[in-house]
């Protein structure tokens, strides 16, 4: 049964805050300035654990954890997740406090793409034509970045392959949102500890050092990496896949503003050439999935209808055959 409208306008609210969250969060780490992005990784890490553990909590959710630890290779693909996210997680945070917001943006704004030819390379895909030509018009945006930047923009690139490479691995998990993000947490929890321990021992930790307001900024980095997400997991269940794509763009257009207006990033003209690249993939890539998932519809209700119209007909056949003498 597809989703009634009340239900879409709640996905759609709950979408419009995750991705926004998502996008406002260089603000946040902004105020971390002063602490290793290394630490700040750490307490992300560490203190998504209980974040976690109190939201299985409340919606009972434990019936999974049994299964999963009886499958070693599901296991091992929740430790490349793990892995990889941090990775991504690191280097935007690293990111943000080295005053490359709009680099880190481009990083989301290109990450469709990458998963596009993911998809070609690894899954074996076949594309539609539009999809090839936002992938070639992607492409030639890298070629014109990497001259305006002096240098292959490999921040946007790590940041791109790193969350592909994450949504790639998590579709042979086959775990939920809540619990995908509960496993890769209990992984991650312990070489957090561990580091953060050791920076204690020598006296370099922030949390301990550098006052009750950083203290608890810090502790709150579990909080601010749940509660988008978990936006994100009830907006997902209502919405079509096809605006879900539309709203994944929100975050990387708040990021890019706050480079502008916030963090004063230069932006010479090169520079918007290169965006106005990828930006014109983006909507050679939406155009064409929006024609497709209207033509899909279309032809599921034409099918439906002729199946009305075949039922039908059997049922008057079967009619006359019981009045026939």
């Amino acid at each position: 049964m597809p989703p009634s409208r009340t239900d879409q306008r709640t996905g759609l609210a709950y979408g419009l805050a995750a991705y926004t969250m998502w996008g406002l969060l260089p603000l946040y780490w902004h105020l971390l300035d002063a602490t290793a992005p290394a630490e700040i990784l750490a307490h992300r890490m560490l203190w998504s654990l209980p974040v976690a553990l109190v939201i299985l909590a409340v919606l009972r959710r434990w019936g999974w954890i049994r299964p999963l630890l009886r499958q070693p290779r599901r296991l091992a693909l929740v430790l490349v997740c793990a892995l990889v996210i941090s990775l991504n997680w690191f280097l935007y945070i690293w990111a943000v406090n080295a005053g490359h917001v709009l680099e880190a943006s481009l990083g989301y704004f290109i990450n469709p793409l990458v998963s596009i030819a993911f998809g070609v390379l690894v899954l074996r895909e076949r594309l539609r034509p539009l999809q090839w030509a936002a992938v070639g018009v992607g492409a030639a945006a890298v070629v014109v970045m990497t001259a305006a930047y002096g240098r292959m923009p490999w921040i946007a690139l790590g940041l791109a392959l790193s969350f592909a490479t994450y949504g790639l691995v998590k579709k042979g998990i086959k775990l939920d949102g809540i619990e995908g993000f509960s496993a890769e947490t209990a992984l991650q929890a312990l070489p957090a500890l561990g580091y953060l321990v050791y920076l204690g021992v020598r006296g370099e930790s922030a949390f301990a050092t550098g006052g009750p307001g950083q203290a608890v900024l810090l502790a709150a980095c579990g909080v601010a990496t749940a509660v988008p997400l978990i936006c994100f997991g009830v907006s997902a269940v209502r919405l079509p896949l096809t605006t879900i794509g539309m709203l994944q763009y929100l975050a990387p257009t708040f990021q890019f503003l706050l480079g502008l207006t916030v963090f004063h990033e230069r932006m010479p003209a090169e520079r918007w050439a290169g965006f106005a690249l990828v930006w014109a993939a983006l909507a050679v890539l939406t155009w064409d999935a929006l024609r497709t998932a209207r033509r899909g519809r279309a032809e599921l209700a034409a099918a439906g209808a002729r199946a009305g119209e075949a039922a039908a007909a059997g049922a008057a056949r079967a009619a006359r055959g019981r009045v026939r003498p």
